[in-house]
């Protein structure tokens, strides 16, 4: 049940959607005897809109996300083993294509684990991500990151691939029961730097002590900074990424699956 509202509610009201209706609702009202209200909607819908696209907003939001948790150092210790949450792959139009299709923004969380297990051969790998489609799929993210992996090159018998989870509370639960970790072992969690404090206090809740190991930035990491963006959708996208982060860190928090608002290293 919580998976299939938390999916209603961000079809509805994520911001482009909610500016986009909001707009839409206003031009709708302006024919009829409600025309000041529709004015003040389309008003309020496109200055939204303007918003997200032509201003810092979208750093605003992401870049303390995107910061809280720093990459581990170069020379760090070889982990155990590396945790790679799904979010990469389009799983709806890699079947209809026949061929894993990357979310380009989102990429980096299947290259940078062949770059890792290059650098530590002996690291476990467990991928997991099933279907985030509200009426499921038969063709799941592991199935298409089996592929990806597989047509690189990138073969071992030390990687493991989930395919139930349908959010990041079930990548913890899942990924925890196939790792079954030991005391002392180092895990590197692979994921979006965004969304790594949510996954990082979910990972906590689990029993599943990870390092966080984020790719995927979408800012530079200094909010006061502002250049007027090149592509206003990518910008858009952030603001998008930003505040479904922020609103799942609250929701997360008092449905009881973190233990804490905002985790910190």
């Amino acid at each position: 049940m919580f998976f299939i509202v938390s999916k209603i509610f961000e079809s509805l009201f994520a911001p482009l959607q909610f500016a986009l209706l909001l707009s839409t609702l206003g031009v709708l009202l302006l024919f009829t005897r409600y025309a000041r209200y529709g004015r003040t909607c389309a008003a309020v819908g496109v200055f939204t809109l303007m918003k997200m696209a032509f201003s810092p907003l979208g750093a605003f939001l992401a870049a303390p996300l995107e910061n809280r948790f720093p990459a581990p150092p170069e020379d760090m210790p070889a982990p155990d083993g590396i945790i790679v949450l799904g979010g990469a792959i389009d799983e709806m139009l890699s079947e209809r294509r026949g061929r894993p299709i990357l979310i380009d923004s989102a990429a980096e969380r299947l290259t940078a684990p062949l770059a890792l297990k290059q650098k530590f051969p002996q690291a476990r790998i467990i991928f997991t991500g099933g279907s985030a489609a509200l009426n499921g799929s038969r063709y799941t993210e592991a199935d298409g990151v089996r592929r990806f992996w597989r047509d690189l090159g990138f073969v071992s018998n030390n990687i493991l691939f989930e395919e139930r989870a349908r959010n990041t509370f079930e990548n913890a639960v899942y990924a925890r029961d196939l790792a079954q970790p030991k005391a002392g072992e180092r895990w590197l969690l692979v994921t979006s730097a965004m969304h790594m404090p949510r996954s990082i206090g979910m990972f906590r809740k689990a029993g599943f002590p990870v390092i966080a190991y984020p790719v995927d930035f979408r800012t530079d990491g200094d909010p006061s900074f502002f250049s007027a963006p090149r592509f206003p959708t990518r910008a858009i996208g952030v603001v998008q990424f930003a505040v479904h982060e922020w609103l799942g860190l609250a929701v997360y928090r008092l449905t009881g699956k973190t233990s804490a608002l905002y985790p910190a290293p």
